[in-house]
């Protein structure tokens, strides 16, 4: 089958490559749609901390936000899979440590993540395996649009959840990407004001169009209560500015990871006695985001900028925008 495989930084095309073996527990997956996010392109680059780390080495076959459907299944897998519209898990815990039992198998130390850590193949190609485990099926009519939307959906919705806000309460996210303009739907809909702050005017003027309460550059950042953050940035100075900015109280949430270390001051979340927590990954929040998107409750369509195919896929990666109609982040492939 066709996959696009990088083999060094910035050096990828579309090659032949093995057709999936379908295991006894597994589905093979006929995929319909990719996105490409920011850890897909910190890949193709190079800077992605797993190469160094060794989870992850050249050869990659990436693509980890995908949706598609079921063409094969295992031995052992329930036949009701077979021809269904599905999504999947990125992270694949070994499923027998203690982390795997207890609800915490996204953290599992041994993990897989599809298209990022051990070599285990993503989504762009025409063809995917996922175990059974890890499927999430989707309403049979739903958009591959949204189909392909539920991995970041569901890292927003976990970051949103963890702000505790209610309706009328101020929400100030950082980050005006794919993840900071999921956030920011979903805590509309929410009854939530939102207040989305960033650095280029481009990405600021197309958030301006949902009708957020305020859009703001970093440097005029309004003097006004802020009840929780969101970091959704690669700034390593974001984390200690929404630490200054935050209510006493009140909780921020950082999701984005930058390059070189954050520096906060512990003693600013102890004299404040704020809450910080981390988003490392959407797994506990996929059937949220499927409901979320499957209801209407939420419609990201408008982030995706273009929709383009396998061969273009480099093009993607070093940050051209083929095809694109419009400033939205996303961009998707359809192998």
């Amino acid at each position: 089958m066709k996959a696009f495989v990088i083999t060094s930084p910035q050096v990828g095309s579309v090659i032949e490559v093995p057709e999936p073996q379908v295991g006894d527990h597994d589905l093979l997956v006929e995929i319909e749609r990719v996105g490409i996010c920011g850890t897909d392109v910190e890949f193709f680059n190079g800077d992605m901390a797993y190469l160094a780390s060794g989870h992850a080495k050249y050869p990659l076959q990436l693509g980890h936000e995908w949706c598609g459907r079921v063409i094969e299944i295992g031995s052992k897998v329930a036949p009701h899979w077979r021809g269904k519209f599905i999504t999947g898990d990125t992270m694949l815990g070994c499923q027998q440590c203690d982390r795997c039992t207890t609800g915490y198998q996204h953290l599992c130390h041994d993990r897989d993540e599809v298209g990022i850590r051990n070599g285990y193949p993503g989504a762009l190609a025409q063809r995917l395996i996922i175990p059974e485990f890890a499927a999430h099926e989707l309403p049979d009519d739903l958009d591959p649009a949204l189909g392909a939307m539920v991995e970041p959906t569901g890292n927003a919705l976990r970051s949103v959840d963890a702000t505790k806000l209610k309706a009328g309460e101020r929400l100030l996210i950082f980050g005006p990407g794919t993840i900071g303009l999921l956030c920011a739907l979903i805590a509309k809909s929410r009854g939530i004001e939102v207040h989305l702050v960033g650095v280029e005017e481009t990405s600021l003027t197309f958030a301006r169009q949902f009708g957020f309460a305020g859009v703001h550059h970093i440097d005029a950042i309004p003097q006004i209560p802020i009840h929780a953050v969101i970091d959704a940035t690669y700034n390593n100075e974001i984390p200690a500015l929404a630490l200054e900015l935050l209510e006493p109280g009140r909780t921020v949430v950082y999701i984005g990871i930058a390059g070189i270390p954050s520096m906060i001051d512990s003693r600013t979340l102890v004299l404040k006695d704020l809450t910080a927590v981390d988003i490392l990954s959407g797994s506990p929040g996929n059937a949220g985001a499927i409901k979320l998107l499957s209801t209407g409750a939420i419609d990201p369509r408008p982030l995706i900028a273009s929709v383009v195919s396998l061969k273009e896929s480099a093009e993607v990666l070093a940050g051209k925008r083929p095809g694109a109609i419009g400033d939205g982040p996303k961009i998707h492939i359809k192998p």
